[in-house]
């Protein structure tokens, strides 16, 4: 989406900042660009959108490298689908049939995209009301804000704000780590005192270590107590089982969790591509260790901040991540 098409379609106010520093407090300025109610009855951020004139819902989905519609939604939104040649597709599951559709009008709380031509992928419909993934194409041009514990999500733009800490919330000290350079929210965690680079993905229900990094730091589905965790659904056509272990610890900036119980998988296994005239499949390179998924976001209160290149939170209360334990791919 256009930025400064959707500047001009929202408000901008500007809100007071917390801060020890008088002077850059008072220069520093918060403008809220937009609020998105978040709807009921789903686990991950889902707000209301509509595709020429039609209702759906719209995922925000900050793992997503770029914005798409899923193709169970093409149909049933009476869109033509053509081949996207040259493109590939990839995400946890594998390849995804790349197509695209011409949309005449996108709508997302006050703003409107024109004329858009949006990737079509996804090989299974398992939200079946999410017509369309929000990614990182849009959300990298603004700060973002998750509250999901008031059903709420905001974006921000920020002017002198370099050295003011953007968590206005809160009083005492919020966590916050540095975002890696690049487009996607990469962090560094530690798991049992170890570094991991996590994403922050809001398209994830449940955060989800790789199976070799568990491995690395101690945990095997063959590891007492370790159990069944489900199974894990992307993008791609493949699903992968997944196990929940317990683990030492688990910390982000000042918050340190104890004896986490922690989904694992081996995520990328299907994320391959084959040269032209070979026949060995190539893993891609420089994928995260861990997925900060819905579950981190609902346990804590959390602000994107792009324009600073940092990840501000707080604990919102609750269990960080959920360990349910559920059945695998096959049972």
């Amino acid at each position: 989406m256009n930025r400064r098409a959707f500047l001009a379609a929202a408000a901008a106010i500007g809100l007071a900042m917390a801060s020890s520093a008088a002077a850059q407090t008072q220069k520093c300025k918060l403008a809220l660009i937009a609020e998105w109610p978040l709807q009921a009855g789903h686990y991950r951020p889902v707000v209301e959108g509509a595709i020429n004139g039609q209702k759906i819902g719209i995922l925000l989905d900050t793992g997503a490298a770029q914005s798409l519609i899923r193709r169970s939604a093409t149909t049933k939104l009476g869109l033509t689908r053509y081949e996207a040649e040259g493109y590939r597709a990839f995400g946890v599951g594998g390849e995804t049939h790349a197509e695209y559709v011409h949309i005449d009008e996108f709508r997302i709380g006050k703003a409107v995209r024109k004329n858009w031509r949006a990737l079509v992928a996804g090989e299974h419909d398992f939200d079946g009301d999410s017509a369309v993934f929000l990614g990182d194409d849009f959300f990298n041009q603004v700060d973002i804000e998750f509250d999901l514990a008031h059903h709420a999500v905001r974006l921000y733009e920020t002017k002198d704000c370099e050295a003011v800490s953007l968590a206005y919330w809160t009083t005492e000290p919020a966590g916050v780590v540095p975002i890696e350079a690049g487009s996607k929210i990469w962090v560094t965690v530690a798991i049992n005192g170890k570094p991991v680079r996590a994403e922050l993905d809001s398209g994830t229900s449940y955060s989800v270590l790789s199976r070799a990094d568990a491995a690395r730091l101690g945990v095997t589905p063959e590891s007492p107590g370790v159990v069944a965790g489900g199974c894990v659904t992307g993008e791609g056509k493949r699903q992968i089982d997944s196990w929940i272990g317990l683990f030492e610890s688990f910390a982000i900036g000042n918050e340190i969790i104890r004896n986490p119980r922690i989904r694992f998988a081996d995520l990328w296994q299907y994320t391959t591509y084959t040269e032209t005239g070979s026949r060995l499949p190539t893993r891609f390179a420089g994928q995260p260790d861990m997925l900060l998924g819905a579950d981190f976001l609902r346990g804590h209160r959390v602000l994107i901040a792009h324009s600073q290149r940092k990840m501000y939170f707080t604990h919102a209360g609750g269990t960080v991540f959920p360990g349910k334990p559920s059945k695998g791919c096959n049972d």
